[in-house]
């Protein structure tokens, strides 16, 4: 299969015969997905079947990725949709669409990632153009790695719900480091700004007073950033992270799992290494049901499966109980196999640390790609950009439900209550299009 990009599309007039071609946005495409899956559950007495390895999966919906939908050309479109079978598995599936907005059919469906796992990787060509390459073909850039140096502008964007009081919002504003140079260009916000610091660890954080008559605005934050791969680095003041945290508690269960797994190991760097195996050996990446995004060692250890701060937060506990020092940040994953577009939500990855040096690891990237899980313990792509670190985050003004969990998407807050953000975006302008 050959996707080709975005087209400019000929004027179409009567007189030269042609229809016009509608223009098509992407809740046009959300909609035409949304309308198959619905249909086909229903003809599946509930569940989306799928035919795949000699079997059939029986699934429901999760979630369409909206930062993925594209119109491919003239009524040609694509659409990428989490499912998920009743054992837990998730599947992460690419659709095909003909037609125009409220007549689409799918033309292909095919299974992409399992458990967020890919099966194939998809790269972009010089004209523009999409075509899938097996994994054992794929190079580390179209698995996600961009090493050396990487720029780009990053754009944050965050949607207000309606506001029915007073009510206070909290965002990241990365800072620069030794790993990551940041020119904020511009700020976009109602309310009244002020900028915060949070001392413990090191953060910004821009704090916005708004009312009612803020609702449905927009907040838009533009980032330029100038990115280093990470490696290991000198770490004062490690003890700093040896202690528990809200959702990081030191117990006697972390510390029998993490005993057992370094039993008999040298060296914090062998027995970390041993805890980062354990943690792909045991966890699986599924971001499905209730309790998994939140970071919570405990959910982690007991469900075996979450996303990657679920994964790093299971893997900061074992370290910590052990004597490891290790600590947590989160931001964002660039692509690296295109250079502009959408961002599939935060990321985050640990650093622990042995022989006076923080050694960055991101376990759940390792876990989704084999062949990189040696990379990634010890390195960090230069494609990410860290917008906090650290957890239970204490700033003044701070949150009336007490310290920040992680701080990657808004935390609003409506007559001292915490409330969802309507919507928040992530995306990217690589400065440099040769990279690919």
């Amino acid at each position: 299969m050959v996707l080709t990009g975005c087209q400019h599309e000929r004027p179409h007039a009567e007189k030269d015969g042609f229809c016009p071609v509608p223009h098509v946005v992407t809740a046009d495409i959300q909609k035409g997905i949304e309308k198959h899956i619905s249909e086909q559950t229903r003809l599946g007495e509930g569940y989306f079947l799928l035919p795949f390895r000699e079997g059939e999966l029986r699934l429901r919906l999760v979630r369409v990725h909206t930062e993925f939908l594209a119109n491919l050309g003239p009524r040609r479109h694509f659409a990428c949709v989490d499912l998920a079978s009743p054992e837990g598995d998730v599947y992460d599936v690419d659709f095909f669409l003909e037609g125009d907005p409220g007549a689409m059919r799918v033309t292909e469906t095919t299974v992409h990632k399992i458990n967020g796992q890919p099966l194939y990787v998809w790269k972009q060509k010089r004209n523009q153009t999409w075509v899938r390459v097996p994994m054992n073909e794929a190079t580390p850039q179209l698995l996600g790695v961009v090493s050396g140096q990487d720029e780009f502008e990053f754009q944050y964007r965050a949607t207000l719900p309606e506001l029915t009081d007073v009510a206070r919002m909290w965002i990241p504003l990365p800072e620069s480091d030794t790993f990551q140079t940041i020119e904020v260009k511009s700020i976009r916000a109602p309310g009244k700004r002020e900028i915060l610091h949070e001392h413990i660890y090191g953060n910004r954080v821009l704090f916005l007073a708004l009312d009612p008559e803020d609702s449905g605005k927009t907040i838009e934050i533009r980032l330029g950033v100038r990115r280093q791969e990470k490696t290991v680095y000198a770490a004062p003041n490690p003890d700093l992270y040896l202690g528990s945290a809200n959702r990081i508690p030191l117990n006697e269960e972390f510390r029998l799992i993490a005993e057992e797994v370094v039993e008999g190991k040298e060296g914090d760097l062998v027995r970390a290494r041993a805890l980062y195996d354990h943690v792909t050996d045991r966890m699986r990446y599924a971001k499905y049901g209730a309790g998994w995004g939140n970071g919570d060692a405990v959910y982690a250890c007991d469900s075996r499966s979450g996303n990657c701060t679920d994964f790093h937060s299971y893997f900061i506990a074992l370290s910590r109980s052990v004597g490891i020092p290790a600590r947590f940040a989160i931001g964002a994953a660039i692509p690296a196999e295109r250079n502009e577009g959408g961002i599939d939500g935060y990321h985050c990855w640990a650093e622990f640390c042995a022989d006076g040096q923080w050694w960055p690891v991101d376990i759940s990237e390792g876990d989704k790609c084999s062949s990189l899980a040696t990379y990634y313990f010890g390195h960090q792509p230069a494609n990410r950009i860290e917008l906090s670190r650290g957890r239970d985050l204490v700033v003044d003004p701070g949150p009336a439900s007490g310290p920040i969990n992680f701080l990657a998407y808004p935390v609003l807050e409506v007559g001292g209550k915490v409330v969802k953000v309507a919507k928040t975006e992530f995306s990217f302008k690589r400065n440099d299009s040769g990279n690919l």
